[in-house]
């Protein structure tokens, strides 16, 4: 081929590539596109590559994403920021399919390419642009319209502002209740590049009249238009004009709007301020609260403590609290469920006398809930309920509850209470814990669930770290070596992993005299994967014991598993000579 028809190669390739077949060439022709236009140079690419692609004529959806995705960063290879428009045609042509997230990408596209562009270009092409879409015959034309509004409007002159809040007026008015859902999608990002002169005017009509549409759809979208608008209005006019829509969708007829207002309500509050969050906010969240659909409730429930915490202690605990203690004993589980992952936060809003009086009842019988999610929900989080009341009552009251849920029969459970005893145990104390807790802490290096014997055998690590090595020493490593012999080799495997972790936090002398001959006597095991978990541990051994143990105990052992029958224990066993080989060499 010679030199001069060399730069047309790449085109050809993409050309024979996009036409073929075989939908996975065309996927990676696209995403070769940046390496394509390199090869091309900018005014070819311009010239040749961006008006093949407005016109290929590709059906595939996973073809058209990965295009509207390439073309989004495509300005550097068409020659900078005064020709980014060139790569507006094949995306206006993207914005029109029919599959929703190609249309999403294309506009995400153009959004990132029109924030770059200078203004003068703007007002030349992507306001054009925004103009035919929100003109489209099509109505996929028109909801990628009301995505470029916000990018649109701040560079137009005062007459094209007005021409473009006028357009969007009518497209929140459109026949198609998909152009009303998007044109209320979009409200708060188009409302924040608004003068405020407008936005209390123009917009907020706009607002209304998307609050009163007959579909729930779209109304569900004006909810969330309520926080950003909110955001945008001084206090008084948020009472006036976001107030009596919120306190309505509060009762709105459909339970997805509820659910929405369930969701976004204590962020209109921050808006309103705390006098109107009091006298109209708190009885339309309390409503929520005992709404008769159960999404709703749990929605309601899981803003609790935000909700809370916008309110004055005194007024929670007349308002709220009583819907609490209802939901507590709710019918459906995933209310309680809903409830119990945020309860907790609570306590330190209401302070540490409502909090015994009012609160650790509910906790009581959130924790001898049926559902193992709720229990589960309401352990993660005891630790907010401590800095409230102290340790003294919290372990009057909950421990027993916790003990009986470290038998719980959903292993889920009882994970989530090993994973909170060393914390309980830095709280209670070595006294408390050793009363309480201990036997527990061993029980569980013979539960049937491997996820919860492993758990317990870090569980002894930290406990160690936490109490030190003297009281591990009496309390922790007789009990863990006992159980070397347990018959079922599974549960011997656990201790080797036990004594692997107790190993580091143990000092030398004890690693050797206790823990080092029972790992060395199970070398002699009948079962390869305890004989190879023996290598392992003895590996792990290796830089915290002395040279001479390790030459005098370990290696002769080791050695002698290298010629074992079972393959594993060979391999496991060699590894664990090369590392010794390997800490003699560098020392």
């Amino acid at each position: 081929m010679s030199m001069v028809d060399e730069p047309l190669y790449p085109i050809a390739v993409l050309i024979d590539e996009l036409k073929n077949d075989d939908i996975q060439l065309r996927l990676n022709s696209i995403r070769r596109l940046s390496t394509i236009a390199r090869a091309l140079g900018e005014e070819r690419t311009r010239k040749e590559l961006i008006p093949f692609l407005s016109e290929n004529n590709d059906d595939d959806d996973e073809v058209l994403l990965a295009m509207a995705e390439e073309l989004g960063v495509f300005i550097p290879y068409v020659g900078g920021v005064e020709h980014a428009h060139v790569l507006l045609p094949p995306l206006e042509t993207l914005c029109t399919v029919e599959e929703t997230c190609v249309r999403d990408k294309a506009v995400e596209s153009l959004c990132r390419i029109g924030s770059q562009m200078r203004e003068n270009d703007l007002v030349d092409w992507f306001i054009p642009l925004v103009k035919r879409l929100a003109a489209g015959e099509w109505f996929t034309a028109r909801v990628s319209a009301c995505g470029l509004f916000h990018i649109a409007y701040p560079s137009a002159p005062d007459t094209l502002k007005a021409e473009l809040r006028s357009i969007y007026s009518q497209l929140c008015q459109d026949d198609m209740p998909m152009v009303r859902r998007s044109a209320a999608t979009n409200l708060g990002k188009f409302a924040a590049t608004v003068e405020p002169a407008h936005l209390k005017s123009e917009i907020m009509s706009i607002f209304e009249d998307l609050t009163q549409d007959d579909q729930d759809s779209v109304r569900l979208l004006a909810v969330e238009g309520c926080a950003a608008l909110g955001k945008l209005l001084e206090p008084q006019d948020c009472v006036d004009h976001i107030l009596p829509v919120i306190v309505n969708f509060s009762q709105d007829k459909s339970w997805r709007v509820r659910y929405m207002v369930a969701n976004q309500l204590y962020e209109v509050c921050e808006a309103v301020g705390p006098e109107p969050t009091r006298t109209e906010l708190v009885p339309a969240y309390v409503r929520l609260l005992r709404d008769n659909e159960a999404e709703v409730r749990i929605a309601a429930a899981g803003k609790v403590t935000k909700f809370c915490r916008i309110l004055r202690p005194e007024l929670a605990i007349q308002h709220i609290l009583p819907c609490v203690k209802e939901l507590s004993s709710d019918s459906s589980q995933h209310v309680r469920s809903a409830l119990a992952s945020v309860i907790m936060g609570t306590a330190p809003v209401l302070g540490k006398d409502a909090t015994i009086e009012q609160l650790l009842p509910i906790f009581l019988s959130l924790l001898k809930d049926e559902f193992p999610d709720v229990r589960l929900n309401i352990i993660s989080k005891l630790d907010q309920v401590n800095q409230v009341i102290g340790i003294d009552l919290l372990s009057q009251s909950l421990l027993p509850a916790i003990v009986e849920l470290a038998e719980d029969r959903h292993w889920r459970v009882r994970l989530a209470i090993i994973e909170y005893i060393p914390l309980l145990a830095s709280q209670l104390g070595v006294g408390f814990f050793d009363d309480k807790l201990g036997a527990l802490c061993m029980q569980w290096l013979q539960d049937k669930v491997y996820s919860i014997r492993d758990a317990a055998a870090n569980n002894l690590k930290r406990l160690a770290e936490e109490f030190g090595s003297e009281w591990a020493m009496q309390h922790i490593i007789p009990q863990v070596l006992e159980m070397i012999n347990n018959p079922h080799y599974l549960y011997r495997m656990t201790i080797l992993r036990a004594i692997s972790l107790l190993a580091p936090v143990m000092s030398s002398e004890i690693t050797c005299s206790k823990l080092l001959p029972v790992v060395i006597n199970a070398a002699k095991d009948r079962v390869p994967n305890i004989k190879f978990n023996v290598a392992k541990v003895l590996q792990s051994l290796i830089p915290i014991v002395d040279q001479s143990v390790v030459e005098k105990t370990i290696r002769p052992c080791l050695v002698e598993l290298s010629e074992d029958p079972d393959v594993d224990v060979r391999f496991f066993a060699n590894q664990a000579l090369q590392s010794i080989d390997h800490v003699m060499m560098s020392s």
